[in-house]
């Protein structure tokens, strides 16, 4: 009781549209590597990355205006644990990908030799 909400409507549903829209980027990297498109998985591979960056910041947002705190009732713990680890997981993958990316500006990858990108991703 007491406890103000967030409007799902913003913050909220725009981090699941970038969530839903890194997937099919970084898939998209993942068949351009298998197609021998080097230049395509490069491009996809970053935008997966932004989107990443973009999740996260928004992630502080969200939390900064936030109207409680994680000790506000078991709905502030609830949320902040959830999300929290959400965002955590988010940004080890953001930086595995980063490795990747630089690792493919090294021509590292082939067709047939993705595991590093695989295991990321």
């Amino acid at each position: 009781m007491g406890i103000n909400l967030l409007d799902c409507w913003s913050i909220p549903l725009l981090n699941t549209a970038l969530l839903l829209a890194s997937g099919i980027s970084v898939t998209y990297a993942h068949h351009s590597y298998l197609s021998g498109n080097l230049n395509r998985a490069l491009s996809a591979l970053g935008i997966t990355i932004v989107l990443a960056v973009v999740f996260t910041g928004l992630q502080a947002v969200e939390y900064i205006n936030s109207g409680f705190t994680i000790s506000d009732s078991v709905y502030g713990s609830i949320f902040y644990m959830s999300t929290g680890f959400h965002g955590l997981h988010v940004t080890v993958g953001a930086v595995m990908l980063s490795i990747q990316l630089l690792r493919s500006y090294n021509y590292n990858f082939s067709a047939t030799r993705l595991y590093g990108f695989e295991a990321s991703s």
